[in-house]
C-alpha cells in the first residue's frame, strides 16, 4: 500500500511539472501592454518579461528627463500586467496545491 501511494505521488508530480511547462510554453505567447503619459509612451512585454516594442510620441522627444521617466513608468506598468495576468493564468493551476497566499512559483 505504501509503495502504491508513493508512486501515485510521483505520478502526480510529474503531471503537474508537465502542467506547469505547458502554463509556462502559453505565457510566453501571451503579451501585455504598459502605458505612461495618457498614451506617449507605450510597452508591449511577453508575460516571460521581454520587451517585444517600445512606442514614443514624437510630442515627448523634445523633454530628455519627461521621456525617461515615462518609459520607466510604461515598464513598470507593463510589469504589473505581466505579475497580474501570470497570477490569473495560473490561480486555477495552484488552487488545489494549498500554497500559502502570495508565494510564487518559479517562472
Amino acid at each position: 500500500m505504501m509503495k502504491g501511494g508513493i508512486a501515485g505521488l510521483m505520478k502526480q508530480a510529474q503531471q503537474m511539472q508537465e502542467n506547469m511547462k505547458a502554463m509556462q510554453d502559453q505565457l510566453a505567447s501571451v503579451e501585455v501592454e504598459g502605458q505612461a503619459g495618457a498614451g506617449m509612451v507605450k510597452v508591449q512585454m511577453t508575460c516571460k518579461y521581454d520587451v517585444r516594442r517600445v512606442s514614443i510620441d514624437d510630442s515627448v522627444m523634445d523633454d530628455k528627463e519627461m521621456l525617461e521617466d515615462l518609459v520607466a513608468a510604461a515598464l513598470n506598468d507593463a510589469v504589473r500586467k505581466v505579475e497580474a495576468t501570470t497570477q490569473e493564468k495560473m490561480s486555477g493551476f495552484t488552487s488545489g496545491l494549498n500554497l500559502p497566499p502570495g508565494m510564487k512559483l518559479p517562472f
